[in-house]
């Protein structure tokens, strides 16, 4: 799939579906029949109103008084590809299943990526909802 100019919503939403295997007449809710998804030019990826500098994105050393947040353009300087990755983290099952759904994602922020023995094969994000 192809991130550019895409907003991050749609883009996650679409690829959190293809994890789950949710576009397949055989989908099982606690089954994983989903399918492997290579994200690429997640560089170019769009949000939309201010969430640029209001959006912020939380985590915790586990030590006390560990927490760090980042802005969503703090965070997309570090690496643009982890913004793609929390958002897709965030619309799966927050269980075993979700974890081993997780890594089935690809994510690049360039369009070149190492997986062409794969035959991967190219969607397109407007033929879906």
């Amino acid at each position: 799939m192809d991130a550019e100019g895409e907003t991050l919503g749609r883009l996650s939403s679409i690829v959190a579906k293809f994890l789950r295997g949710k576009f397949k007449p055989s989908f099982t809710p606690h089954v994983d029949c989903g399918d492997n998804v290579i994200v690429i030019n997640a560089a170019g990826i769009n949000l939309s109103g201010k969430k640029w500098d209001k959006k912020e994105y939380i985590r915790h050393t586990g030590y006390p008084g560990g927490q760090k947040s980042l802005t969503a353009t703090e965070l997309y300087d570090k690496d643009p590809t982890r913004l793609v990755e929390n958002a897709v983290k965030g619309m799966l099952p927050k269980n075993k299943l979700g974890a081993a759904l997780f890594r089935n994602l690809k994510v690049y922020s360039k369009a070149d990526h190492g997986l062409e023995a794969q035959k991967p094969k190219e969607i397109n994000l407007n033929e879906f909802k």
